[in-house]
């Protein structure tokens, strides 16, 4: 690892890590950023790409079913000369479906199989993990998305809601004629669409008020729900997927349903129906003609500052392993993870437990109640590393149905959503498979889950620069530990110190131990809220739950390096301000301080090391430098 200046640093950690990398380094057009997490994922996408290519050209044979049937899928994707030549014909048996809607009624006798089918609708059905008692799952009921996203975009003094909503105007009018409507029609589509849209903003969170975990679990006896339509029988809609008789729904979004006669009226059908026309072809346009496709992204890159959509290649790459997922992620975890990396990482993450639970129990703010019941969350956290140890059986019902069967890739991908959905309204008051995974092995990402209280860390991110046996200890604590301790401590954040060792929705602290915590937590939100960044400000509130868990996990991560014989803080701070290397187009940096839950990559680099005593010691910074904060400013909780 390269040896950085002690004056830079004093500075800029981030720069003085990166500034070399910052110069040089390109986004690609394709891409809306680029950096640590992102070479990665570029990486496995061009090594999983060959491999695939050489199945789909018969020159390597895949070895199970499963992996057979997703080449079969791929080809499909792949063979933009047939899809060019079937253009939005393989689209327009959904469409007709929805132009011979005559009336809610006529919508509500449909309503099942287009649930199964996941046409669009103004609200969805789901089935997850009861928050209350997660062993059993139970039904939630979603309200629909915004075409903006968020709904501060669509605030009065918000100026990029008004351009953004222009291009979107612009591109869905394209698609439609594209589809098939005259010029009048698709105006018209798109005008209804823009109307039932700004239908459903008031009625639905924004991205700060869903960061609250707790806030989405608002259970309304089934009755009750039934009754917040009284234009469709939302009771025999559900009956009709759900084999049992629900006694309560959860709603994530409350408002919306209290107001659902006000969206969802005849005085409105026009307006949906259309609106559902414009979604489903914005939705399923990227299965159709190569000049279809990339129309339909001009909106997604507009947001993000991407110059050009994805090419052929990738394209159908992408979208043939996001339907296969976990196959695909099973097929790389095998081949280039391995069994024994995997047994060193679960040592690495059953260590950094070690280290939190040692801190809980030195900790001097926790009432010893509570301390106790936090060593028992720990206790029964539950490890996921590198990949499953079996595939779901879901995929066992994957079957491609090639063009020579009369497939194509909209009817393929269409067909396999409809048989995930059964499976997923199937498991209605089963237990819950807390063994399950959710994120593929391929994906360079790693997540604790609230519901079932696990932490996992796919195959794809446990390589250089976050892992590497090449690397000192130090760096890769720096690393991979920061981001493994990172996950343990969502645990015990503002969201998941809501949650017990079951995954359960419970309060287990004590009240004086809350109000401690809730404290500290809003001393975090102070230390990033407003701080500026490319042209706009940290909403410190929205990212709070990820700069704990960023807080407590470099401060695990670090007392887990000084264990070490060779301990080097240099090498563990200069890693950790290098796993967050980001550029990003501006469009895309600004979109993410609207929506995302984490602050800035350069901000997550550069302010949590000021909370840890040791980096003024390591750098010899000093009450002068940019990189100084007073003693009484840092935050630590965990």
């Amino acid at each position: 690892m390269a040896t950085i200046s002690q004056t830079a640093v004093k500075q800029d950690l981030y720069d003085a890590v990166n500034g070399n990398w910052l110069k040089t380094a390109e986004i690609p057009d394709d891409h809306a950023s680029t950096g640590g997490f992102m070479d990665l994922v570029d990486a496995i996408e061009k090594t999983l790409m060959h491999d695939f290519d050489a199945m789909a050209a018969g020159e390597v044979t895949p070895d199970n079913p499963q992996l057979a049937e997703f080449i079969k899928f791929y080809q499909l994707a792949k063979d933009f000369k047939q899809r060019d030549a079937d253009g939005a014909k393989p689209l327009q048996p959904c469409l007709k479906q929805i132009d011979s809607l005559s009336d809610l009624a006529d919508l509500q006798h449909r309503m099942p199989d287009w649930i199964y089918d996941g046409l669009p609708l103004p609200f969805s059905l789901d089935v997850d993990a009861d928050m209350k008692n997660t062993k059993v799952n139970t039904l939630f009921v979603q309200a629909p998305g915004t075409i903006l996203p968020d709904k501060t975009y669509y605030d009065e003094g918000n100026q990029q809601g008004p351009k953004l909503l222009a291009v979107y105007a612009q591109m869905m009018t394209k698609l439609l004629q594209k589809v098939g409507y005259d010029d009048i029609s698709a105006q018209k589509i798109v005008d209804d669409t823009l109307a039932f849209d700004r239908l459903i903003v008031p009625w639905v969170k924004s991205a700060e008020e869903a960061a609250d975990y707790s806030k989405m679990y608002n259970p309304r006896a089934f009755k009750d729900f039934a009754n917040n339509s009284r234009y469709l029988d939302l009771a025999a809609i559900t009956y009709a997927v759900i084999d049992g008789n629900p006694d309560k729904v959860i709603l994530p979004e409350p408002a919306y349903f209290d107001h659902f006669n006000e969206v969802v009226n005849p005085d409105n059908f026009n307006l949906m129906k259309n609106w559902m026309k414009a979604k489903l072809v914005q939705r399923l346009s990227g299965y159709l003609s190569d000049d279809l496709r990339t129309l339909s992204t001009t909106y997604s890159r507009t947001l993000s500052g991407q110059k050009t959509p994805r090419n052929q290649a990738k394209s159908a790459y992408y979208l043939a392993t996001g339907t296969f997922d976990q196959v695909v992620g099973l097929y790389y975890g095998h081949k280039y993870f391995g069994e024994a990396a995997k047994a060193d990482v679960h040592q690495m993450v059953e260590k950094m437990i070690g280290v939190y639970k040692k801190r809980l129990k030195a900790n001097t703010w926790l009432s010893a109640d509570t301390r106790a019941k936090a060593i028992t969350k720990l206790d029964n956290l539950g490890i996921q590393v590198g990949y499953p140890d079996k595939l779901e059986t879901i995929y066992t019902k994957f079957k491609t149905h090639t063009a020579e069967e009369g497939g194509n890739l909209l009817s393929n991908a269409l067909h396999f959503g409809r048989v995930a959905r059964k499976d997923m309204f199937a498991k209605w008051g089963q237990p819950t498979d807390r063994t399950r995974w959710e994120m593929s092995a391929n994906t360079v990402n790693a997540y604790y889950h609230p519901f079932m209280n696990i932490i996992v860390f796919p195959a794809a991110i446990l390589q250089a620069p976050f892992y590497s046996l090449d690397q000192s200890s130090s760096a890769n604590y720096g690393g991979i530990g920061a981001v493994i301790a990172h996950e343990i401590s969502h645990a015990f954040d503002n969201n998941g110190a809501l949650f017990d060792e079951f995954g359960n929705l419970n309060n287990w602290w004590t009240d004086d131990d809350s109000a401690h915590f809730k404290e500290l937590a809003k001393a975090m939100i102070t230390e990033f809220d407003g701080l500026d960044f490319a042209g706009a400000k940290v909403n410190g509130t929205l990212t709070v739950s990820e700069n704990i868990a960023d807080a407590g996990g470099l401060s695990c991560a670090e007392e887990a390096a000084k264990s070490e014989t060779d301990v080097d803080l240099h090498a563990f701070f200069t890693n950790w301000a290098m796993i967050w290397r980001m550029k990003a187009t501006k469009q895309y940096m600004q979109l993410l301080l609207s929506i995302d839950v984490h602050a800035p990559a350069k901000l997550r680099a550069n302010v949590q090391p000021k909370n840890l005593d040791d980096f003024y010691t390591t750098f010899d910074i000093q009450p002068t430098d940019p990189m100084y904060l007073a003693p009484d400013q840092r935050v630590k909780i965990w």
